[in-house]
């Protein structure tokens, strides 16, 4: 099984992107999360990957970051949910919006994502309320004090920065060093300007 894959991006939609591996092209389909974050065409990227085989064929599903990994993996263990659907649930809510909603039994917000019924809904907090906790704890406590992933201005500075062409790892790098000297009702545009003079001194 493929669990990661490092190569250049050589083709991005908000759907789906293929990876440059050493000459090879890989198919990877992704959440709109992880396109927000990916880089210009022809950076390297590394993806944590789920190989999902079938019998008529093998998927990969690719993450910028682990929780969201995490996530989609447990959304594929409630009966009814497949591969796809819990990448639209991704797509739709991010990581800490989704663990929350679960945790609060909020079934109209997950009931409000493309796809998903109120049958859906109500299996999803059913099934993985008590799993959030016993097995992904990390997911959970990115609730209770978010990181900078699971912020919304730190996500659309990154993807500012690298449409810019810079390159998602170093503008990510530099976000966080500016994050930390910022409150965190910091202005989308002041830490786009700050980062960019942090990234010009290199």
């Amino acid at each position: 099984m493929i669990a990661s894959l490092t190569g250049r991006l050589a083709f991005k939609a908000p759907t789906h992107l293929a990876l440059d591996v050493q000459g090879v092209g890989y198919e990877v389909f992704i959440p709109l999360s992880t396109y927000y974050s990916l880089p210009s065409l022809n950076e390297q990227l590394a993806l944590s990957i789920h190989t999902h085989v079938r019998e008529d064929a093998i998927q990969l599903f690719g993450f910028i970051t682990q929780p969201e990994k995490d996530a989609f993996l447990l959304l594929t263990t409630v009966s009814g949910i497949g591969p796809k659907t819990a990448l639209g649930i991704l797509s739709a809510l991010p990581v800490s919006d989704l663990v929350s909603a679960i945790q609060a039994a909020d079934v109209e917000k997950l009931e409000a994502v493309p796809g998903i019924g109120k049958k859906s809904a109500g299996r999803i907090v059913l099934e993985l309320k008590d799993k959030l906790t016993k097995l992904h704890p990390g997911l959970t406590a990115s609730v209770d004090s978010p990181g900078p992933a699971h912020d919304r201005t730190f996500d659309d500075a990154l993807s500012a920065l690298t449409n810019l062409g810079y390159r998602a790892q170093d503008a990510k790098e530099a976000l966080k060093q500016v994050r930390k000297a910022k409150p965190a009702s910091v202005s989308l545009q002041e830490l786009i300007r700050d980062t960019l003079k942090d990234l010009a001194r290199g």
